[in-house]
């Protein structure tokens, strides 16, 4: 009575691996897509750089130039909350190392960058100049993004799923097979933005800046059952 027992149980605690080893029959595949839009704001780089014989007059100059730029930027319909200081230094002027001789310092200069959000794209180019009548002298780029990006970047997911199973379908019923259930879903989602042109001559019309499109790109890897 005691083996017919142990032999019950034996078969008991066999049965689930056994069930568990035929389930894991899988497909793995990544489906990728990119839904384009077109922007409706940008983001702006720029500041004052300024120089001065001494670390105060480098920044007393660099103050009051940037808080000019600062002015005509309200001016042209900037709001305070879409103005930010990203970096903000201030560095002496070393002079001296190509001649070979013992490097000096030649007075400081002072640099302080800003971010501007521009929400209406169709004043960039005068905001842009306005900046650039008022002493800003430095552009480090124009991004462009979606005030809302979340129904671009959902139409991406989706489109992803669907390459995803496209994949998948395409490679099991290849070998004979059907496709299954699903048993994960990961997601990776990316966002990558347009390529701006930029032209900084002066010019009496306003800087020309082209937006383009920004694409949203999302990526799903996917397991599924193979059924056989």
């Amino acid at each position: 009575m005691r083996v017919f027992t142990t032999l019950l149980l034996s078969a008991a605690l066999a049965l689930p691996l056994s069930g568990q080893a035929w389930a894991q029959s899988l497909i793995t595949v990544t489906g990728e897509a990119t839904i384009e839009a077109t922007p409706d704001m940008a983001t702006v780089s720029l500041g004052v750089t300024t120089n001065g014989t001494t670390a105060a007059e480098a920044m007393a100059a660099n103050t009051k130039a940037l808080q000019a730029v600062i002015d005509r930027l309200k001016a042209a319909g900037i709001e305070d909350r879409d103005l930010q200081t990203s970096n903000l230094t201030l560095n002496p002027n070393w002079v001296g190392y190509d001649s070979g001789s013992t490097p000096k310092i030649a007075g400081y200069v002072a640099s302080n960058m800003l971010n501007v959000r521009v929400r209406a794209l169709n004043s960039l180019g005068t905001v842009l100049d306005a900046s650039i009548a008022d002493g800003a002298n430095t552009l480090n780029g124009i991004t462009f993004d979606l005030s809302a990006p979340r129904p671009a970047q959902d139409e991406a997911r989706k489109a992803a799923v669907e390459d995803a199973k496209a994949r998948a379908t395409l490679l099991v019923e290849a070998a004979g097979a059907s496709l299954g259930k699903i048993v994960s879903i990961t997601e990776n989602a990316g966002y990558g933005a347009g390529m701006p042109m930029f032209r900084a001559e002066a010019s009496a019309a306003p800087v020309p800046v082209a937006s383009g499109q920004i694409g949203l790109t999302s990526s799903v890897t996917i397991s599924f059952e193979i059924a056989e």
